[in-house]
């Protein structure tokens, strides 16, 4: 097994290695665990302790808005912030992993996280927490977001890319399942100030993993990407330039393809309908029927558990099935599963609530792998910069919706209006899906 701790030049520490030839693979991959798989393993723990922060604000809004006695389209309107930078900030994290290495780039985003939710205990202006919870913690997670399993992917695996684009996903999912429900219990024993100093701590703790174990290129440590034929060109380190502005030529270049379009409007609803609605308000919306905060937090986390299986289907599914049409089965049951939620809810879990649960939870972000696979397809080496900015509308539409559903909520005392509009959008993101027209395969 390759030890990844070795130096190996280049190692892509130094924005120069960037401009260093590759050296020939050296690493025998039959010998043992190939090096793809621990770079993937830390991939998915730091993106476990990034999810830890995100599964916070979603519990917290009530014990906020009854200590501060803020409205609750102020505090939705600092989540939407965190989910508006969590997405403009993804395209050009992309492009640096590029320029300085994944390793600098990932292990300063996890000190902003951690930054950002410990600075939230000492808060006593709705300004702070727009500081915190919108900036810090916004621009920390858009670092470390979902272009850094696009990084990952393309550039390690060629076998099982859409398998481990699923699994990288579910740590998202995953950081759910684990704090959603000890953040909320940590709220009302102790106070929402001690779950945030918990997050900050996990958040930091994980960044030792990535310096010491992850890798830009496969070359950079002797071996070719994982399934990658002899003589083929993928994982091997390459000159980049540009930085930052690399997003912004890649935009330019995205922007004149229809498909990028349909894809990013597509992934803009997807937004709207995961993160943006059920994922910040759900608890507070379950709550308004009636339903304890942490038996909702529970149904929050328990989404967690089905999204992982979904997610990690869903890449299996993409390496075998046209994404487009996975895309299409995917919103199409989503805005049905929306439709019908407000006649579940209630004081009291139903057992169609739990079959909503199961069948929301298998589809929450199943659509990322297909997405991927899509703009690797249409944007090839640049693929994980354009899926940046296609992540960037899913955050938009995230950020519209969380501030949206608030202020549907402080006007009407209800949500329900906002489940129905998010249901409808579905259906046109099912139909953006099938317009988009795949390359023909070469030859």
């Amino acid at each position: 097994m390759t030890d990844l701790r070795a130096p190996a030049p280049p190692t892509g520490d130094d924005p120069a290695d960037n401009l260093v030839s590759a050296p020939a693979p050296v690493v025998d991959e039959r010998s043992g665990l190939h090096p793809a798989w621990i770079v993937a393993g830390v991939g998915f723990v730091a993106l476990l302790g990034a999810a830890a922060f995100r599964s916070v604000p979603s519990v917290l809004i009530e014990p906020l808005h009854t200590e501060f006695g803020w409205s609750h389209a102020t505090i939705s309107t600092a989540v939407s912030l965190n989910m508006l930078l969590y997405g403009l900030i993804s395209p050009f994290a992309a492009a640096l992993m590029d320029r300085f290495g994944i390793r600098r780039v990932v292990c300063s985003a996890l000190v902003l996280i951690a930054a950002g939710s410990g600075l939230t205990v000492f808060m006593t202006q709705a300004w702070q927490l727009v500081a915190t919870w919108g900036l810090l913690v916004g621009v920390g997670v858009g670092s470390m977001s979902m272009p850094f399993v696009a990084t990952i992917t393309g550039r390690w695996f060629v076998r099982s890319r859409g398998l481990v684009t699923g699994v990288l996903t579910a740590a998202g999912a995953t950081g759910q399942l684990v704090f959603l429900p000890l953040v909320s219990m940590l709220a009302i024993e102790h106070g929402w100030r001690l779950p945030s100093a918990i997050v900050a701590a996990v958040a930091l703790s994980v960044a030792p993993l990535v310096w010491l174990f992850v890798r830009d290129y496969p070359s950079d440590v002797g071996a070719r990407a994982y399934g990658a034929p002899a003589g083929s060109d993928v994982g091997l380190r390459a000159p980049i330039t540009g930085g930052a502005g690399r997003a912004l030529t890649v935009l330019a270049s995205a922007a004149r393809k229809p498909g990028f379009w349909l894809l990013a409007g597509g992934f803009a609803i997807c937004g709207a309908s995961t993160n943006g609605l059920v994922g910040t308000h759900f608890v507070t919306a379950a709550h308004d029927h009636g339903m304890p905060p942490t038996t909702a937090a529970g149904l929050l986390a328990l989404v967690g558990i089905f999204d992982v299986a979904g997610t990690i289907a869903s890449g299996w599914l993409s390496d075998r099935v046209d994404p487009r049409y996975l895309l299409l089965g995917y919103y199409s049951l989503r805005g049905l599963s929306l439709l019908i939620l407000p006649s579940l809810l209630g004081p009291h879990t139903e057992p169609s609530m739990w079959v909503f649960i199961v069948f929301y939870g298998l589809d929450w972000i199943a659509t990322v792998p297909p997405t991927v696979l899509l703009c690797r397809e249409l944007f090839g080496a640049d693929g994980p910069i354009a899926f940046g900015w296609v992540f960037a509308a899913h955050q938009v539409g995230a950020a519209v919706a969380a501030t949206g559903a608030g202020v549907i909520r402080d006007v009407q005392g209800s949500y329900d209006l906002a489940w129905y509009v998010a249901g409808a959008l579905c259906g046109m993101a099912a139909v953006m899906s099938m317009l988009v027209r795949r390359p023909k395969p070469a030859g």
